[in-house]
């Protein structure tokens, strides 16, 4: 189960499945962005978005990290790849591929902020929820062949 957060300014942050959840409770019938939230990121993982409209609260990032995310968000559509060079271009610095990386490693909004499509100039590269996780949301999407289980 993924948990977000947000304020009335918008997402401001994605807890992947697997990762501890808030502290305190969340209510059972969210209301405003939380609700547009919850509502959206259920339709993605069930196949039936594939555009996220919601708005970002930036707050949790500025500089550079905030061009490269911006850039992801607005022009990395689902079922598309994009190099961790390719992105920095997209930023303003084609020469900060390894900047991107680690942008990509503290995304406070994976899932919305889809840091899962960037991809190293030789492979995958990493991902904050595991490669696993990586490669399952590339195959929803599209881009990879489903992965195959084959039991024990």
């Amino acid at each position: 189960m993924a948990f977000v957060s947000t304020t009335e300014a918008g997402v401001r942050g994605v807890k992947l499945p697997g990762s501890r959840p808030p502290a305190a409770p969340v209510s059972t019938k969210p209301t405003g962005v939380l609700a547009a939230a919850v509502e959206e990121i259920r339709a993605y993982f069930d196949g039936q978005l594939r555009s996220f409209t919601l708005p970002v609260d930036w707050s949790r990032v500025d500089g550079f990290r905030r061009q490269v995310l911006s850039a992801l968000y607005e022009g990395v559509r689902f079922g598309t790849l994009i190099s961790y060079g390719d992105l920095g271009a997209r930023a303003g610095d084609p020469n900060a591929a390894r900047e991107v990386g680690e942008t990509m490693a503290a995304n406070p909004y994976p899932i919305v902020v889809p840091c899962h499509r960037v991809v190293a100039s030789d492979g995958l590269g990493g991902f904050g929820g595991g490669l696993d996780m990586k490669r399952w949301l590339l195959a929803h999407e599209g881009v990879l062949p489903p992965m195959l289980d084959f039991g024990s």
